[in-house]
């Protein structure tokens, strides 16, 4: 493996990561607030570590998959490590543990949090900690290589290996060409949302945190209630169709306005599947919580359709108590929790594509068992999916119901009960934020262990990065050159 260059390319995500930090800065600075050192020296730190490792001399400046696994799983690491430490420098979060949880749960749109009081922190923490989200949705590397395309050969590497979903591919034949269409996409959606938000009434400030949590899929709010707190109508609304905006694949968008097309976007399999299954759940749980929850149709409509657009989305925002809902509603929120968005999208956990594949999977396997000599190809979108590519999705599926597994297992030996430590272990490598029962939509993560803060921590990273990305790294052959 080439160190030196995955050093390099870390240099520059440093870099990135500093310059991100001056708007919380300069937040800090507009309403006077005592954090504008702690936000200096991190910027410093960061900015002087990022130039240290951008000097490096690189002999031979390709970057092929090796060197992309590492640069993305460290790059994560790195970003997290020096994220916490505005947290850290102010007091906020004087535990590093603490720290680097709320750090991580940020930058892999998890939206968990360890902070039992938002509304007390400082406005330019608020607004760090949502910056995070926001870069972290798109992901922190794709902002690096739009920035920077002269890295050299094989930066596809860093885009796939930091992309969602089991199929990446360029937009354009330059990857720098391509990170800059996603981001400008997304940073188009946010303008857009946050001017929404604020047509609607919403203060500007939390109209910009909300806007950064709904179209990163993070959830970070700045009230204790998330947005149950403002109990408006129009700002659920809103958020919910960014949230399900955000959870499409931002390639679609791409190719409906290249193509002006808008026929091929809503002809896509895996946004008719993602579709169907937000208004098959809501239907479901409206009727099952319409008189027991809620003694409204309208009132039942809207906080279904609410929670089950967030937890698909793997954003986590909150307008009600799920907890206390029926237990066939709950049960029906953690399967969603298991699905996720579409791939090339801002959120979390399986994808809906790879669920669709597994199912027409099972469907081709029982058939052969009716029609041994029968070949039938399983298509999406009229086209042939790869075998090898079945492989992964199969082999994807089973690995991450046994990590989820294997996590709630150890979870179980850190005073959770059976519930709390399932709903943790889904909620952690789905990025989605609240579980149930002492991690549900009314508590915090504050009262865990730290050996169950670092795990969850790291089942983040390893669902944020798709599996594979991070557990190579663990196999010895990896580093040899």
């Amino acid at each position: 493996m080439n160190l030196l260059v995955v050093v390099k390319v870390l240099g520059m995500l440093l870099l990135c990561e500093a310059v991100a930090m001056l708007p919380s800065l300069v937040v800090a600075l507009i309403y006077g607030e005592n954090t504008v050192w702690a936000f200096m020296i991190s910027v410093l730190i960061t900015a002087s570590l990022g130039l240290l490792f951008f000097k490096v001399k690189v002999k031979e400046n390709v970057i092929r998959y090796k060197e992309g696994f590492a640069i993305v799983t460290f790059g994560w690491l790195l970003a997290s490590l020096m994220g916490s430490l505005p947290f850290l420098f102010t007091g906020a979060l004087p535990s590093v543990v603490d720290a680097l949880f709320e750090t991580i749960s940020g930058f892999t749109t998890t939206g968990s949090t360890v902070i039992q009081d938002l509304e007390v922190l400082p406005k330019s923490l608020l607004f760090w900690r949502s910056v995070t989200h926001w870069l972290g949705g798109m992901g922190i590397l794709v902002l690096a290589l739009a920035i920077q395309p002269a890295l050299g050969v094989g930066t596809f590497q860093i885009l796939k290996a930091e992309s969602p979903g089991p199929i990446s591919s360029k937009l354009t034949p330059r990857v720098s060409g391509t990170a800059k269409i996603l981001y400008r996409t997304y940073l188009v959606i946010t303008v857009v949302h946050i001017i929404l938000l604020a047509v609607g009434g919403m203060p500007i400030f939390d109209s910009i945190i909300h806007a950064f949590g709904s179209v990163s899929t993070g959830g970070f709010s700045l009230k204790n209630a998330s947005l149950g707190a403002y109990n408006n109508v129009y700002f659920e609304i809103v958020i919910l169709i960014f949230m399900i905006l955000s959870g499409i694949n931002f390639s679609l968008y791409y190719f409906a306005f290249k193509n002006k097309n808008l026929r091929d976007f809503f002809h896509d399999t895996e946004l008719k599947v993602y579709l169907f299954i937000i208004a098959l759940y809501t239907i479901i749980i409206t009727i099952n919580i319409n008189g027991h929850v809620y003694h409204s149709l309208a009132e039942s409509i809207r906080y279904a359709a609410f929670q089950v657009g967030s937890v698909i989305t793997t954003t986590g925002y909150v307008t009600a108590n799920f907890d206390l809902w029926p237990d066939l509603s709950k049960a029906l929120i953690v399967t969603l929790m298991f699905v996720g968005a579409c791939a090339g999208s801002t959120s979390g956990s399986i994808k809906v594509i790879r669920i669709h594949l597994v199912f027409k999977y099972i469907q081709r396997e029982i058939n052969r068992l009716v029609h041994p000599r029968a070949v039938k190809a399983i298509k999406i979108n009229n086209v042939a999916v790869q075998e090898n590519i079945l492989t992964n999705v199969v082999s994807f599926f089973m690995l991450y119901i046994l990590i989820f597994s294997f996590a709630a297992l150890v979870l179980l030996t850190q005073n959770l009960d059976l519930v709390s430590a399932v709903t943790a272990s889904a909620a952690a490598i789905g990025n989605i934020g609240p579980g149930l029962g002492l991690v549900g939509p009314s508590s915090s993560y504050a009262a865990l262990t730290n050996v169950a803060k670092l795990l969850l921590a790291f089942l983040m990273i390893v669902g944020r990065l798709e599996l594979y990305t991070v557990l190579s790294l663990l196999f010895p052959q990896t580093w040899k050159a």
